[in-house]
């Protein structure tokens, strides 16, 4: 099992950036296929990026294409969700996730930080 514990979240106002990181414990993290997902108030979990474990195939959501930027750092065990431009629809709750395959299906993977809280004024 990887344990996951993310950061960087908080208040920013609209136009505003902020680098949520990730760090991880157990398992290989590296070999890992990695995700974040986000929970708005009222919605459902969604994607938001993926890479796998090489970082060769990436994906992202199409409302955050271009301004959400996923990377890692595997001799630090973390990764990270660079978030620019944000928008008051950003406002969620970011987790971090690692599972064994490729997927932007939160079912997919086995293994959640707690989240992190990203508040977006206007």
């Amino acid at each position: 099992q990887v344990q996951l514990v993310e950061s960087g979240g908080g208040l920013v106002q609209a136009g505003g950036s902020l680098r949520l990181s990730c760090v991880a414990s157990g398992r290989t993290f590296s070999m890992h296929t990695k995700a974040w997902f986000r929970q708005g108030p009222g919605k459902e979990r969604e994607i938001v990026a993926v890479f796998d474990w090489s970082g060769s195939s990436t994906y992202y959501a199409a409302s955050v294409k271009g301004r959400f930027a996923i990377s890692r750092d595997n001799a630090k065990n973390q990764m990270y969700l660079q978030m620019n431009s944000l928008t008051p629809e950003n406002t969620a709750v970011y987790y971090c996730a690692a599972g064994p395959a490729f997927s932007i299906t939160a079912t997919s993977y086995y293994d959640w930080g707690r989240g992190t809280q990203v508040t977006v004024s206007s």
